[in-house]
């Protein structure tokens, strides 16, 4: 007798469950099928699990393939399984290839080739449906959208669209999905719409995703005007669809606490806030080669911003820029010096210029500083008067982080609100207004190339 034994949460059991454990089954005699507790899925990353242990359990048994079905609840728990149950074969889906290459040692492993274009649940969820997503553009931030995705119960990536044809499918081989030839086969084939293109493009892309009745998630800066800005948040409302800006620090559970603290009065009342991100690009990408939407703070300006927002709110009363321009004009290094009613703060952003890049924020009290990456915060410190008390905190920073971001825009999506404060519309909208008065000053704006 030939034993197999595969793995999942099977959540929202849909066709693609169906085909692996149909495909699992048929390479022996005897299938074992462990299904994740709650708790595990936690520890490993896997965020919005909607269906509870006992209805997954159950879902699987429905299909008949399982001879026998245990719960996984632990990250060490395969090789012992392997060994206790005298398994001849490992099988997982093809997503997951080479991540399971050391379990050889005990079993033979086997791939599965992974069930495309996952559309909707077999066994239905009274209240929750898998939300299908189409991508606009591949490029680095994509990739890792793809990934993180795969995260997020409820979400499954269909495919990609590239005016460059050959690129989009390039892509999609790479991470078995389709590519679209069209947008509007894009937009039937999926109810969210994620726009991953160049700063330029953002404003048309979004427009026409919510025209069609998509709800879209835009890479940061969602545009670069205000007044777009507006409008499509407008459009968004009109037609009942969820617009969402990618900026992931802003879902990530060590940055809410930050600012909860900020909040908090713990440190007083907070007087200036100094926000650093640098990093050294390759001179011959894009952020540093398009001489209208390159730049240091166009890339990473919105970053910067959000905790200036977060604490002192959207209306300050005085902006000033200063740039270190790149023999082409763009500015490697920029420093924006914000005034408010109740505070200064301090944004700075480089992509050829290297500094210490930390979150610092001061108020009446003591003072809050989390070091770099704090856009993917994991630590911060609250120091006071007294030199030997230090208040510190940490919390888990999971994957590159945008499963956050996928995982609060489904829950807007399915009705729950909870998540709109982590990044609200007038944040969104006043970020533009400032990269729109930046390209003002740096000569780069004008009404035809910002796609009005």
């Amino acid at each position: 007798m030939i034993k197999v034994i595969t793995y999942g949460t099977f959540d929202l059991f849909h066709e693609g469950h169906y085909r692996l454990l149909e495909r699992a089954k048929a390479l022996g005699d005897y299938l074992i099928v462990g299904v994740t507790t709650e708790g595990y899925d936690i520890s490993r990353g896997k965020l919005n699990v909607v269906d509870d242990l006992m209805t997954r359990i159950e879902n699987v048994r429905k299909t008949g393939f399982a001879d026998e079905i245990i719960i996984e609840e632990s990250i060490g728990q395969k090789v012992n399984d392997v060994k206790k149950y005298q398994i001849d074969i490992f099988t997982v889906g093809s997503d997951w290839t080479g991540v399971f290459d050391y379990m050889n040692e005990y079993c033979k492993v086997v791939y599965l080739e992974r069930t495309k274009n996952v559309s909707s649940t077999m066994l239905r969820n009274q209240n929750f449906k898998i939300q299908r997503i189409g991508i606009i553009g591949n490029g680095r931030i994509a990739g890792r959208f793809v990934a993180e995705a795969k995260c997020v119960s409820g979400v499954s990536v269909q495919g990609v669209y590239n005016p460059h044809i050959e690129s989009a499918q390039r892509f999609a081989n790479e991470h078995e999905i389709d590519a679209f030839l069209t947008t509007d086969v894009l937009y039937d084939k999926s109810e969210i719409i994620y726009v991953a293109t160049p700063h330029e493009t953002h404003y048309a892309y979004v427009k026409e995703a919510l025209l069609h009745d998509k709800h879209v998630i835009c890479e940061k800066p969602l545009v670069l005007k205000k007044e777009q800005a507006e409008e499509l948040f407008a459009l968004a409302k009109e037609r009942n669809k969820i617009l969402f800006e990618g900026i992931k620090t802003a879902y990530c559970p060590g940055f809410n606490n930050l600012i909860n603290v900020a909040c908090s009065g713990m440190i007083g009342s907070v007087r200036y806030v100094d926000a650093c991100f640098t990093k050294l690009e390759n001179r011959e990408n894009r952020e540093l080669t398009d001489l209208v939407y390159g730049g240091s703070f166009l890339e990473l300006g919105s970053y910067c911003l959000l905790p200036v927002l977060k604490l002192f709110g959207c209306e300050y009363e005085t902006i000033d820029f200063e740039s270190i321009h790149g023999e082409n004009g763009l500015d490697l290094f920029t420093k924006a010096s914000f005034q408010f009613h109740k505070g200064l703060a301090t944004v700075t952003c480089g992509l050829g210029v290297k500094s210490e890049g930390r979150l610092l924020i001061a108020g009446t009290k003591g003072y809050i500083v989390a070091e770099a990456p704090w856009w993917k915060t994991t630590y911060f410190e609250v120091h006071f008067e007294d030199a030997d008390r230090v208040e510190k905190y940490s919390e888990r920073f999971l994957g590159d982080g945008l499963r956050y971001e996928i995982s609060a825009l489904l829950k807007q999506i399915n009705g729950n609100t909870k998540t709109d404060f982590k990044l609200t519309r007038s944040e969104s909208i006043t970020m533009a207004g400032i990269m729109e008065q930046f390209m003002i000053k740096e000569g780069r704006c004008t009404d035809e190339d910002m796609g009005a």
